[in-house]
């Protein structure tokens, strides 16, 4: 049998990192038996549907790399793959359990169904639909609700990911399956689906496993043999004791692309969430993914939200990029005032900050002094545990001598790096003293790359300019 599986998110909001790891996994089963990965929206409740939702989804997993075989914007042999193009199959889905006595018109307003919750409040009994059945229920026009009569019983089950679960006859209940407005639910409609479109697992999230035991009992009604059923942990905060929520902080995945964070990264920190291969490997490649990732070994408890973990690896990814590919990648996050210089000159300066980048938004704040003159900041010199400690006097002698040092020098980074070294002999200065006040006096930035380095793109003519601007300011 090949294997297909498919990711069928419902487009009520942005793709946040717990539906990109749900992504993620269906693909990387997929293609790593050969099989198919389906793109299919759960467009059932039009209430909470959001304009331009599916479209998000479709471009956040462009922008991944989880290229679909089959979806609502390619089509596919299973087509259509919008739910809200598929009502009239949900019908005939729905008269087949009708005509198999498996399902009835709901004749009860919504007020005697709460009368019917308060009764089994007061009984302190738990709620259950199905021993309020209509005896004599009219025959279904769509114009009311169809439940699902469900045939309770236990049900053992294997979860590719938790193991073996159970649950007892009193979690199956009489449920909706299609809604007064031509509508199916989701319990129904992704099981109708997932038949059509030879879905071999299904891998979702732990919310749910409560509904599990009904869908076991639906597959039974319908006659079809369940999928494999693959059931994701969630994603926990921070803090590690609640549900990763966007007031924890965390993103739309577009976000975290628009703001530099590499698709490689953001691939290897979700497969990481939960996952990991058994060994000490902690970035993965997407190949390296496709190669070594089973369920299996995807753990039970949840994992926690890291954004810390997320900057280094992207640091990490960015790092190993050739110069040529990052600089590419970097067009769009230049300061504005590096338009005026040329592309070598870039391109030096890129190659400096490389080590220390960490996402490629932050490219302005890394260098923009290779751009432009920045102000003087006094706080830079007042704020430094070892320099604030100086007389201006002193300050003024050491820029004056570096003035001399520099002016003999032909600003490669060698020949920099010599005389600075001669410098600290000369003067008697410890390193964290003397190179952070040449640094300050000629980036006016509280970190930079290599001095000697810095130094050597900056040039000479740039560089004992802004000595003499610090100097003057003292």
């Amino acid at each position: 049998m090949t294997t297909r599986t498919r990711f069928a998110p419902s487009p009520t909001g942005y793709l946040h990192v717990g539906g990109i790891r749900t992504a993620l996994f269906a693909y990387l089963v997929a293609r790593q038996a050969g099989g198919q990965f389906v793109l299919r929206l759960e467009y059932t409740d039009k209430k909470r549907e959001i304009e331009g939702a599916g479209q998000h989804i479709i471009d956040s997993l462009h922008a991944l790399g989880l290229t679909y075989d089959e979806g609502p914007d390619i089509g596919g042999p299973y087509a259509p793959y919008l739910q809200s193009d598929r009502l009239p199959r949900y019908r005939e889905w729905a008269q087949q359990l009708i005509d198999a006595g498996r399902a009835y018109a709901d004749p009860y307003s919504a007020e005697e169904v709460q009368q019917f919750r308060e009764e089994a409040q007061k009984a302190k009994k738990p709620f259950l639909y199905r021993n309020h059945r209509p005896e004599n229920p009219p025959e279904w026009d769509g114009s009311t609700p169809l439940r699902f009569k469900s045939e309770p019983q236990d049900y053992e089950w294997e979860d590719a990911v938790m193991g073996q679960l159970h649950a007892g006859k009193e979690a199956i209940d009489d449920f909706i399956v299609m809604k007064s407005d031509g509508y199916p639910t989701y319990n129904f409609a992704h099981i109708c689906d997932d038949a059509d479109m030879e879905i071999t697992h299904v891998i979702r999230g732990q919310e749910f496993i409560a509904s599990t035991p009904n869908f076991l009992n639906l597959y039974e009604a319908l006659g079809l043999e369940r999928p494999i059923l693959a059931t994701m942990p969630h994603i926990l905060g921070p803090d590690g004791n609640k549900k990763l929520s966007k007031r924890d902080g965390a993103k739309d995945v577009l976000d975290y692309i628009r703001d530099g964070y590499l698709p490689e990264a953001l691939v290897s920190f979700i497969a990481s969430m939960g996952w990991n291969d058994g060994t000490e490997q902690e970035i993965f490649t997407m190949p390296q993914l496709i190669e070594k990732f089973s369920l299996n070994k995807v753990q039970r408890a949840g994992a926690r939200f890291d954004e810390r973990r997320l900057l280094w690896m992207n640091g990490a990814f960015i790092r190993e990029l050739p110069l040529n590919e990052l600089f590419m990648k970097c067009q769009d996050y230049w300061p504005a005032e590096a338009a005026d210089y040329p592309e070598d000159y870039r391109r030096a300066v890129l190659a400096l900050v490389q080590e220390r980048m960490k996402y490629l938004a932050e490219l302005p704040e890394l260098t923009r002094f290779f751009f432009t003159d920045l102000p003087v900041n006094p706080e830079l010199i007042s704020g430094h545990k070892q320099l604030k400690k100086l007389s201006t006097e002193e300050l003024r002698t050491l820029l004056q001598q570096t003035q001399a040092t520099l002016e003999q020098s032909d600003f490669t980074a060698l020949d920099l790096q010599n005389r600075l070294n001669a410098l600290l002999e000369k003067s008697g200065q410890k390193p964290a003293v003397l190179f952070s006040l040449i640094r300050i006096a000629t980036t006016q930035a509280p970190a930079s790359p290599g001095l000697a380095e810095t130094l050597a793109v900056l040039g000479k003519e740039v560089s004992l300019q802004r000595l003499q601007s610090q100097l003057s300011y003292l």
